[in-house]
């Protein structure tokens, strides 16, 4: 099996027919007749499911794990008691500990900020 990432799509060619009906069941990715390729995008989901199916190419595995070290970094901060904002927030008032919570996930998946390691590494 051949597979690429390409402006966030994963697009697989030359997949043996138990691989293609396992993929396919997924109902995540589209065949196309004319490029003879599967495709789809790239998300966490998909990217953890192929990466349990075949060896992922290092470029879409570093892709993986960077997408699964931002859903820890949101799970965490989801739990996390005390907040404090990433950056500092453009709003004039104090915002409250649930507000905190949901601007720093939001800088975290949108990218603008890279995740902060968990406590048990930084020891």
């Amino acid at each position: 099996m051949k597979m690429a990432m390409k402006d966030g799509q994963i697009l697989i060619r030359e997949a043996d027919n138990v691989q293609f009906t396992i993929i396919k069941s997924w109902g995540k990715m589209k065949w196309s007749r004319q490029t003879q390729t599967l495709s789809g995008p790239a998300d966490i989901e998909l990217l953890n499911r192929l990466a349990g199916l075949v060896n992922l190419p290092p470029s879409i595995e570093v892709e993986r794990k960077k997408l699964n070290e931002v859903m820890a970094a949101v799970d965490r901060e989801r739990m996390n008691p005390k907040p404090e904002p990433l950056i500092p927030p453009p709003v004039k008032v104090s915002p409250f500990t649930h507000q905190v919570r949901g601007y720093n996930m939001a800088l975290m998946t949108f990218g603008l900020v890279d995740p902060p390691k968990p406590k048990e590494a930084e020891k």
